[in-house]
């Protein structure tokens, strides 16, 4: 049985590979615009866990008999839900927003076979992040430059962004977009990896 991860997350797929997982890629073009506006009001986990779910049965409909590996991350802080940044300009506000406050990361999964929901997994890490000064800001951003536009947040936790934080509480690799160790244990209950 073939796995098909249904994003075009670096993250993701670096994730993956490292554990040795056997998958193909196949991104879910989903409007998630529509979607998040369709949750409007629903709190961080239920978004993440909602978009996740969308993803793996949109992409297992197109590969018949496979398993689709749907994931997100949404950030929830101040009532808000949290995207991804189109520029540097966001994400420099963003981050200033963010700096000396705690927010919560939430990073979802799901596993789905013809369209049918199979697993789902939600794990939430709360992230405090440091009084960020102007010049570290300036500086991460010059540095990291286009990259954190890929990232919830705008940080690559695995790098330069680990920086940002004074303090996180969760799972690190929901924290890098996918909480690795509930897939691999769902892939195994699936029969795709051995026990």
């Amino acid at each position: 049985m073939r796995l098909v991860l249904a994003s075009a997350s670096a993250s993701r797929t670096a994730l993956l590979r490292a554990a040795g997982v056997d998958f193909i890629t196949d991104p879910a073009d989903l409007d998630e615009e529509v979607l998040m506006a369709q949750l409007r009001g629903a709190d961080a986990q239920t978004v993440a866990s909602t978009l996740a779910q969308q993803k793996a049965r949109h992409v297992s409909a197109r590969h018949p008999g496979a398993v689709a590996l749907g994931g997100d991350s949404v950030i929830g802080f101040d009532g808000d839900h949290l995207s991804k940044c189109a520029t540097l300009e966001e994400a420099k506000a963003l981050l200033r927003r963010l700096s000396g406050h705690t927010h919560l990361l939430v990073s979802a999964a799901a596993l789905a076979r013809d369209g049918d929901l199979l697993w789902t997994h939600v794990s939430p890490c709360q992230m405090t992040m440091r009084d960020l000064s102007p010049q570290f800001l300036d500086d991460y951003i010059a540095a990291e430059g286009m990259a954190i536009l890929s990232s919830v947040g705008c940080y690559h936790f695995e790098g330069r962004g680990a920086q940002l934080f004074d303090r996180v509480d969760g799972d690190y690799f929901s924290v890098l977009g996918l909480p690795l160790l509930a897939v691999l244990a769902a892939l195994r209950k699936e029969g795709m990896l051995t026990s």
